[in-house]
C-alpha cells in the first residue's frame, strides 16, 4: 500500500503502534504477528528487514509488558528462568536463520507459524 498523504500516513503509523502496544500489553506477547505486516505494507519494508526491525520493536514493548505483569501478578520465577534460557537459545538460532534464508522462505515460515496459531485459537 502507498500512502501519498504523510498526514495520513503518520495518523495511521501511530493507531498501528497503538494497536501493537496493546496486544503485546493484553497477550503478554504477539506483537509482531501484526508489526511485520505493518512494516511491509505500511513502510514498504521488505520481509527480511520487517521482521528484523519488528523484533527490536518488540524487545522493548514485551520487556515493560513483563516488569508490568511481574509487579501485578504472582510469577513462577523457576518458570521463568527456564523458559529464558530456552527462548534465548531459540532467538540467536533464529535470528542467524533469519539472516541466512532468502525472502520467499521466510515469509512461507511466516504464513505458516500464522495459520498454525489461528488454528489453535479456534481449535
Amino acid at each position: 500500500m502507498k500512502i501519498k498523504s504523510k498526514v495520513v500516513y503518520w495518523i495511521i503509523l501511530v493507531l498501528s503502534s497503538v494497536f501493537i502496544g496493546l496486544i503485546n500489553g493484553f497477550f503478554g506477547g504477539g506483537g509482531g504477528m501484526v508489526t511485520v505486516p505493518l512494516l511491509e505494507e505500511i513502510l514498504n519494508i521488505d520481509n527480511k528487514k520487517s521482521h528484523a526491525t519488528a523484533m527490536l520493536i518488540i524487545f522493548p514493548l514485551s520487556l515493560i509488558s513483563a516488569i508490568t505483569y511481574a509487579l501485578n501478578t504472582k510469577i513462577n520465577y523457576i518458570d521463568v528462568l527456564y523458559t529464558s534460557i530456552g527462548v534465548l537459545v531459540g532467538g540467536i538460532l533464529g535470528a542467524l536463520l533469519l539472516k541466512r534464508l532468502n525472502n520467499k522462505v521466510v515469509r512461507i515460515i511466516f504464513i505458516f507459524v500464522m495459520l498454525s496459531a489461528g488454528i489453535k485459537i479456534l481449535i
